[in-house]
């Protein structure tokens, strides 16, 4: 008699803890669906206030490392003062960069090289201007008379090093298909924005190969995409009829979308002949970019089977048939929590 109660604690303990396990592995689940949710519902906030405005300061201010308050633009007067240069870390066919110090704060400080292309880069400090946001560099001040610009530096620099980042035993752990993918989110919202953007619908056209288009962007020591290089960003109007054309020159490759290339066969380029397009140039490439965001690692290849249909649509050569900017974040999106959710529910299944 006294045996059958401890017998009966040994055949019920096993099945307590299976429910205790699948309860806690439940509430993981449920955990990180809300944990998605949320990160998804905050990177999809279309092109209002909650997208347009790094450091939550007003429009003209800036906030740095770790002060509290917001700071007004630097001036000229400003710059020339407070501002030391470093060293030179590149140069750009319209500018030089430089390292620079603030304050004891790193910042990068762009200046003019070239006057023949003076227009270039004051619509470039125009654009960096208007399209503050979180997908955008920080402006820290400017100097229109010296053609000088000061932005926030980030030490991983551009996009163009991100695999070479990931191999730093400080970031390896980012080195998965989920962060990578993370970061092609990041890259198709900066397109959307720049689509939906408060100006109007803006295309990259410094992006005539995979190398260009990754100097445009940098990495973020918290691993988001910022676009940093605005030169080169003109505007389609379909309700005035105004497409756009990137540059006077002939453009070749697989990488440009088809209908940037000359149509006219072996008949020598002339740039008023060359028809204009519109911002579907910038869908074309996508999948090129993404491809190279998620890399090869583990679980990569499951995600690009997942990306497939969106992006064929992407490189559909009628320009009218490819998808938005939208829809395509969108379907980056979905693809993201379902991977997330079968990584998560096999467990699941084993415990029922």
């Amino acid at each position: 008699m006294e045996k059958k109660p401890h017998f009966a604690r040994r055949e019920f303990l096993p099945r307590e803890v299976t429910s205790i396990s699948l309860a806690l592995l439940l509430v993981a689940v449920l955990l990180l669906n809300a944990l998605l949710y949320l990160y998804l519902s905050t990177s999809d906030s279309s092109s209002g206030r909650a997208e347009t405005d790094p450091g939550l300061c007003p429009f003209g201010h800036f906030k740095l490392g770790a002060v509290k308050n917001c700071s007004p633009w630097l001036s000229c007067e400003a710059i020339n003062r407070e501002v030391r240069k470093l060293k030179c870390v590149g140069e750009g066919v319209v500018k030089k960069v430089f390292l620079s110090e603030w304050k004891e704060n790193k910042v990068v400080l762009s200046q003019l090289t070239n006057s023949e292309l003076k227009e270039d880069f004051l619509h470039g400090l125009k654009m960096l201007k208007a399209l503050q946001s979180k997908h955008v560099v920080r402006l820290l001040g400017y100097c229109e008379q010296q053609f000088t610009i000061l932005t926030e530096y980030h030490p991983l620099g551009s996009l163009r090093g991100l695999n070479e980042t990931l191999h730093i035993p400080k970031y390896k752990g980012m080195n998965t298909w989920r962060h990578r993918l993370m970061l092609a989110i990041d890259y198709v919202s900066v397109i959307r924005y720049l689509h939906s953007s408060p100006l109007g619908t803006l295309v990259m056209c410094d992006s005539n190969d995979l190398d260009k288009v990754l100097s445009q962007y940098l990495l973020t020591s918290d691993f988001h995409i910022l676009v940093n290089d605005l030169d080169a960003l003109p505007l389609v109007n379909r309700s005035a009829g105004r497409l756009v054309k990137c540059g006077h020159r002939e453009l070749q490759g697989e990488f440009v979308a088809p209908e940037q290339r000359w149509p006219y066969g072996d008949m020598p380029f002339e740039d008023e002949l060359m028809p204009p397009y519109d911002e579907k140039t910038d869908i074309w490439k996508i999948p090129d970019v993404s491809n190279f965001l998620l890399g090869h690692v583990e679980g990569s290849d499951i995600v690009r089977l997942h990306l497939f249909d969106i992006h064929a649509a992407c490189k559909k050569r009628d320009p009218a048939e490819r998808p938005s900017a939208q829809e395509v974040s969108d379907t980056y999106k979905k693809v993201l929590a379902l991977l997330i959710r079968e990584t998560a529910m096999p467990g699941t299944r084993e415990m029922l």
